[in-house]
């Protein structure tokens, strides 16, 4: 009884052992499971330097200027270690590091990045996942890229990169933009029961993984939920610190406006432009999916459509048919609110009237006030912009952008 009462005693101290040591490993190991290891980036970045134009093509540098591409190669490192325990890459890289820094007499200490002027021959060090950055890098030719802007708005009104102003039914779920970066897809539900007029009550953004600069994310907004996070309740992905953070060179903002919500988005033409397929963003709304009776020209001004289902054909003339003169005074009304709001009487102006008169609802009349302050908020480029100018008025289509209220601006994260 002795002898096994012991043995038993031991076989519990073991197996106590056991247990504490594999609960320490899951602790001192979990960082590492939760952070990316980072280290072709770092790699992608220091071939770069060498590069005239930010590709892989090496030429011979002056060893002051090496040491500082080596030390920046080497901060790098250091900033994704505790990501890359265990990683052969990392490890070799760290170690042909040191080899370096012997090899080219090089300090440790001393800049990271040239003070120089840059040249034609000697550029700064590229950011493979900044998109101003390589473009940047490619030379005024290149500088010469336009950004494009797209919204969702109201009842909803579209306005799409290449700056063509619709107003849609498009009840349901529908894709704005789609390409190897970035897709957000939007949800309209029925404003007024009995009419064409639909608004958006949900948006799903998904941010692709892009090599080593960002991991999938995807957020997702509901009138009901407006959060402040990913789905998987981060705040960042890549190097965004935040949410709330617009880089230079593109930007997202997701608002809502009373009980629906806006989208607008700043991005770059040939980004926006590489993929085709059904993208309300680039190509605008189906034929089918226009309301067409909502006419708007420079000409003539806004006629206001039935409350109650049905729209004016794009034949009629402009004349007011008969049963309608009761909609001259709630015309009337419609336009002083939204002057209120809006000076300008554009497309932005006669959205709000639109959609006072299709739903009655005041607070719907802020969302052009909003689209209009978006387009303005989206923040600027180093590069070139597409001028502003008075948008083109198309027989069949309207308005643009989202609105005020409850803001959250997303990081675009293929910055």
């Amino acid at each position: 009884m002795g002898r096994s009462g012991t043995l038993n005693l031991a076989k519990r101290q073991l197996w106590d052992w056991i247990c504490l040591l594999v609960v320490s490993m899951c602790l001192l190991l979990r960082p590492v499971c939760c952070q990316k290891c980072r280290i072709q980036r770092c790699n992608a970045e220091y071939v770069a330097s060498f590069s005239p134009s930010g590709g892989l093509q090496e030429e011979v540098l002056p060893d002051v200027d090496y040491c500082i591409a080596l030390r920046a190669y080497s901060l790098c490192t250091r900033r994704t270690a505790h990501g890359c325990r265990g990683d052969l890459v990392y490890h070799s890289a760290v170690f042909r590091i040191k080899e370096l820094f012997a090899q080219h007499n090089c300090s440790s200490d001393g800049p990271t990045s040239s003070a120089k002027a840059p040249s034609t021959s000697k550029p700064p060090v590229v950011d493979v996942c900044s998109y101003e950055s390589r473009v940047l890098a490619l030379g005024p030719a290149a500088q010469q890229k336009k950004y494009g802007h797209c919204g969702l708005f109201g009842d909803p009104h579209l306005r799409t990169f290449r700056d063509e102003f619709q107003t849609c039914r498009v009840e349901g779920a529908w894709p704005l933009i789609h390409n190897r970066y970035l897709s957000v897809q939007v949800t309209n539900v029925p404003v007024v029961e009995g009419s064409s007029a639909t608004a958006t009550n949900k948006i799903t953004v998904i941010f692709k993984s892009y090599h080593d600069c960002t991991e999938q994310k995807v957020y997702q907004a509901t009138t009901e939920d407006l959060p402040s996070a990913f789905q998987d309740g981060t705040r960042s992905g890549g190097k965004a610190e935040s949410l709330w953070i617009v880089e230079g060179s593109g930007g997202l903002g997701i608002r809502q406006v009373g009980r629906y919500l806006t989208f607008a988005i700043r991005m770059p033409e040939d980004l926006a432009e590489e993929n085709g397929g059904l993208q309300l963003c680039l190509h605008g709304c189906p034929r089918s999916e226009v309301i067409k009776a909502h006419v708007l020209n420079r000409q003539q001004s806004l006629r206001p459509p039935r409350l109650m289902g049905g729209w004016y054909g794009e034949n009629d003339g402009g004349e007011l048919q008969p049963g309608l003169s009761a909609h001259v005074d709630m015309l009337e009304r419609a336009t002083t609110k939204c002057r209120e709001m809006l000076q300008v009487e554009d497309v932005y102006f006669q959205s709000c009237v639109f959609d006072l008169l299709t739903t009655g609802d005041q607070e719907f009349s802020m969302a052009a006030y909003g689209a209009l302050e978006d387009l303005k908020a989206l923040p600027p480029s180093t590069l070139k912009q597409s001028s502003p100018r008075t948008p083109h008025i198309y027989s069949r289509g309207t308005i643009v952008t989202p609105s005020v209220f409850a803001a959250l601006v997303l990081m675009l994260l293929l910055n």
